[in-house]
């Protein structure tokens, strides 16, 4: 899916047509995040003028939601399941390999803007190994031969 390049008309364009809601912040964001791929620091304070709300406010709803990504995410996201259950069954060894395979830390996005790999927290699927989400497709049973696939699937 292709972006449009943020610009604060395009912005004020998004808080204009969700004014009608109660509580317009999170669709607006919502829709900032869908029109622009991700909600750019220099949109806060457009949003927060247009809504009469103060940065930090909308500062605050962006960086509490992991959804609203700061910064365009790569052509793949991979998201790995960092929850304690995950956690108690070894998924930190899965995170380290992933970011060793994948050439990217965990939060981040490769230089290339290939991939972006992040944390997500609960999938559900946690019965007995850890999980992931490529490209919005979740993965159970998660192991290296599973990271090692979804590494063969982003170089594509």
């Amino acid at each position: 899916m292709r972006h449009e390049t943020f610009s604060n008309e395009r912005t004020r364009e998004i808080v204009s047509s969700h004014l009608g809601l109660e509580g317009p912040l999170l669709p607006i964001l919502h829709a900032v995040r869908e029109t622009f791929g991700y909600v750019p620091e220099a949109a806060v304070p457009v949003i927060a003028e247009e809504l009469n709300l103060s940065r930090a406010e909308v500062h605050g709803v962006v960086t509490f939601y992991h959804d609203f990504n700061r910064a365009p995410h790569g052509r793949h996201v991979v998201k790995i399941c960092r929850a304690e259950a995950c956690q108690s069954v070894g998924v930190e060894t899965l995170v380290a390999h992933a970011e060793r395979s994948l050439g990217v830390s965990m939060g981040e996005t490769s230089p290339d803007g290939r991939v972006t790999l992040e944390p997500i927290y609960c999938l559900g699927l946690c019965a007995c190994a850890p999980a992931a989400m490529v490209d919005g497709r979740i993965i159970g049973r998660l192991d290296m031969e599973a990271i090692d696939e979804i590494v063969a699937e982003v170089d594509r």
